[in-house]
């Protein structure tokens, strides 16, 4: 299972990324925010100083190939940590280290509003070649 926070809660990026909207449940994370990032239109999850949880969505059914995609896609400075869920369940989540977060959280609705068509489609440019096994850019 896999806590989705940031740009893949958004159908259009997942269809975009994967071919397909997998099964997902709502969920949040614990003693988590989903951090707005310095220069970046995605967000990073970071332990929340002043507790919280940060709310997203658990995918329940990844193929091993949608994983490979998943990890080729994501930024190398994540780090990919088990997490607690609210649901009682543990999930696999891409944890930002920090150094370049911002105070502010990320904000879903203004992404959706700014960024989530152009977002969408250099995602469905860029599938086919993380689909091959090619890197990030290539």
């Amino acid at each position: 299972m896999l806590f989705c926070y940031g740009t893949l809660q958004f159908d259009a990026v997942l269809k975009a990324l994967l071919g397909r909207i997998p099964e997902q449940v709502p969920a949040a994370a614990p003693g988590y925010r989903a951090a707005a990032l310095i220069d970046r239109v995605y967000p990073g999850l970071v332990v929340s100083a002043a507790g919280g949880s940060a709310s997203g969505v658990a995918l329940t059914d990844l193929s091993n190939e949608e994983w490979r995609i998943r990890d080729a896609f994501e930024d190398e400075k994540y780090d990919l940590c088990e997490v607690a869920l609210s649901t009682g369940a543990t999930a696999w989540a891409y944890i930002w280290p920090g150094g370049d977060v911002c105070s502010e959280d990320w904000d879903p609705a203004a992404f959706e509003a700014r960024h989530l068509s152009a977002y969408a489609e250099r995602r469905t440019r860029l599938a086919p070649g993380l689909a091959a096994g090619k890197p990030k850019g290539k």
